[in-house]
């Protein structure tokens, strides 16, 4: 299903979306955890160092040593900072922060941390 948003507002770290044809709270309600999608291009284009998640899934994970982690399965919001989620031979779960987050090369693929592969 197809909805318009008439209008956005930011509340409690939190997007309120009003949306064309859901005029009383029963309706809204109905739709309540249901996940949403936009047309890419519709978006605006991230800033430098800045990146949107589906950019980030699929991409391989290498550490400084060279030694290959994983790929990006999914990223998880934690309120301290976002984790990338690691699926490997292991399961790694690092923190998107310049610490242990270095290169972020979307168009070749990789993303290169500071994490060692026992961690």
């Amino acid at each position: 299903t197809v909805f318009h948003v008439d209008t956005v507002q930011d509340h409690s770290n939190t997007l309120v979306a009003k949306l064309d044809g859901i005029d009383d709270r029963d309706a809204a309600f109905a739709l309540r955890a249901q996940e949403i999608s936009i047309e890419r291009s519709r978006l605006p284009p991230p800033a430098d160092d800045e990146f949107y998640w589906s950019e980030l899934i699929g991409l391989k994970v290498v550490n400084r040593e060279g030694a290959v982690l994983g790929t990006v399965s999914s990223l998880m919001e934690t309120g301290a900072h976002d984790l990338l989620v690691i699926k490997g031979v292991r399961e790694h779960l690092i923190p998107f922060v310049a610490a242990f987050v270095g290169k972020v090369d979307v168009a070749g693929g990789v993303i290169e941390v500071d994490w060692g592969e026992d961690y």
